[in-house]
């Protein structure tokens, strides 16, 4: 779903937190041997401060808006940094197996892509973290999955399947298991519009493996987070009655509960309620603002020109384990429509050369929302 998103900064948006030392022995063998903490205040603790991003083209970010990526990250300074549609190819010459792991390196076009890519993971702030790709064999979907260097996952799979390490088809899931909780970053396959394999058959798909995947039991609490293809409740959209009666020219579904906007269907919706009973999951950020923020609370914007000029939904989401929920600090989305340019670009004329400046640094263009959250847990 393409987005028109652009960064806002936000105030206090984390604060660093301490967490006890861990005390669970057998965990921590377990894991790899944790780096040297950098100082006495984060010494052994595990992650608390994560992001999530829909780049829609981590290698487009890169190539024009490196710099801001840059400077949110260094702001935001986050422990994980969760990616989805990174639209990098993964590793392997046509008609041969892919290398989902790795970035396609094969061809002179493929190779600079990979070196804007390698530079830029070897700069500051980025140089902070490793990185797990899952890649789609071509330029579609994939995630990844950052992670400071401080920290070390007791294990990184990509599928949502038990048992194997296998990527699922397009890159879509990076599922990293901490000493404490379990970290699942995905991007949820579009609804559509049509009743066929590319369309709804494929979302119910996916969202049955996902019930099957609440539904094992585990020990650790979960945070599921990245762009979740659905808004939940009519507060989750500008305009629910346009979302609601949303159709394809010409077409009608089969099933009522099928009518309207991907994403915003009766069935999604309901499927989507489903999922959070039956995992006992949270939605922190609606836990945490209960009322719409038009401005700053929601993660897609439609085309700005057209019939869906000023419509918005939230798509992306940070849920958590509800035994989390006493140690959630902040839930927030750093991003508004782009369609907000045009009113800021009325503001600034004719005022002083200081709101300019303001107004250009506020302009940094993304194609996708960032979400943050923050926590801190007691080991």
């Amino acid at each position: 779903m393409k987005r028109f998103f652009q960064s806002v900064e936000r105030d206090q948006s984390f604060k660093k937190m301490t967490i006890k030392p861990p005390n669970d022995a057998a965990a921590g063998a377990a894991a790899a041997a944790p780096e040297p903490p950098v100082d006495g205040d984060d010494a052994w603790r595990e992650p608390s401060k994560f992001m999530s991003w829909n780049a829609n083209s981590l290698l487009l970010r890169l190539k024009k808006n490196r710099e801001e990526l840059m400077g949110l990250v260094q702001r935001l300074d986050p422990d994980i940094i969760a990616i989805q549609e990174v639209r990098i190819p993964a590793a392997g010459r046509k008609g041969e197996p892919k290398n989902q792991g790795d970035i396609k390196d094969d061809t002179n076009v493929a190779r600079e892509d990979k070196q804007i890519v390698t530079r830029a993971f070897s700069a500051l702030p980025l140089s902070n973290y490793r990185v797990w790709w899952s890649l789609s064999e071509n330029k579609y979907g994939g995630t990844a999955l950052l992670v400071k260097k401080r920290f070390n996952p007791v294990s990184i799979t990509f599928s949502l399947d038990a048992g194997t390490n296998k990527h699922e088809t397009d890159g879509r899931v990076v599922l990293a298991e901490f000493q404490s909780f379990s970290l699942l970053n995905t991007y949820v396959p579009n609804n559509g519009w049509k009743d066929d394999e590319q369309g709804f058959q494929r979302r119910q798909k996916w969202d049955q493996r996902m019930l099957d995947f609440v539904s094992r039991s585990s020990k650790k609490p979960l945070i599921w987070c990245g762009d979740l293809n659905v808004s939940h409740e009519e507060i989750d959209v500008s305009h629910p009655q346009f979302f609601q009666n949303a159709r394809l020219p010409g077409y009608m579904p089969p099933n009522s509960e099928d009518l309207g906007q991907p994403g915003f269907t009766a069935a999604e919706r309901q499927r989507f309620s489903k999922l959070l009973k039956l995992g006992d999951l949270v939605d922190s950020y609606r836990w945490l603002h209960k009322e719409q923020e038009f401005d700053c609370g929601f993660t897609w914007s439609g085309h700005p020109v057209g019939k869906y000029h000023g419509k918005r939904m939230r798509i992306d989401y940070f849920l958590l384990s509800r035994q989390l929920l006493p140690h959630l600090t902040s839930s927030d989305i750093h991003g508004h429509g782009i369609e907000m340019e045009e009113k800021l670009e009325i503001c600034a004329k004719g005022v002083t050369d200081t709101c300019r400046i303001l107004w250009e640094r506020s302009l940094s263009y993304y194609n996708g929302a960032f979400t943050s959250l923050l926590f801190s847990r007691q080991a």
